[in-house]
């Protein structure tokens, strides 16, 4: 690692600290040439995941723009910010642990489904409403049997 102050080659690791829940490592360095004290961090390098939308266009999978989805979706319900977050965090986390590198958006929006309906029917009609993009009330009705008859068999 080249010092940031003498573009000395030579540095030593003062201290490690793993950080992002063991994801990362922050570490303090010396230069042994200036002295001069810095930090870096060394982080897992993941592999770009690609969201094929429905007019076919490609773009990187963003947890953000999901959570900024299910905030839209959970507007006035009692449903947490941490909720959100972990609904995002899980659906991304089994997209990863599949192995592909690209997705539909469309299985993106069923997986964030299947965890919402457990949290929140209101805010699941909702989301569904803009990924099933609903045509008509008829397909709105139909999605509402559904629900109401999940909640029956439970």
């Amino acid at each position: 690692m080249h010092c940031t102050n003498c573009e000395g080659k030579s540095t030593k690791v003062l201290d490690s600290r793993p950080i992002e829940d063991g994801h990362a490592i922050r570490r303090r360095r010396e230069c042994e040439s200036c002295g001069f004290r810095f930090t870096t961090f060394e982080r897992i390098e993941k592999r770009p995941l690609i969201v094929i939308k429905r007019d076919g266009t490609r773009q990187a999978f963003s947890r953000q723009k999901l959570v900024s989805g299910l905030v839209k979706a959970c507007e006035k319900r009692p449903v947490t910010l941490e909720q959100m977050e972990d609904i995002a965090i899980e659906v991304e986390k089994e997209i990863r642990g599949s192995g592909l590198s690209e997705i539909e958006s469309e299985d993106v929006g069923e997986k964030v489904m299947d965890r919402l309906v457990a949290v929140d029917d209101v805010a699941y009609v909702r989301f569904a409403s803009v990924y099933r993009q609903f045509k008509d009330i008829n397909v709105f009705l139909n999605e509402l049997k559904d629900l109401i008859d999940e909640q029956k068999g439970n």
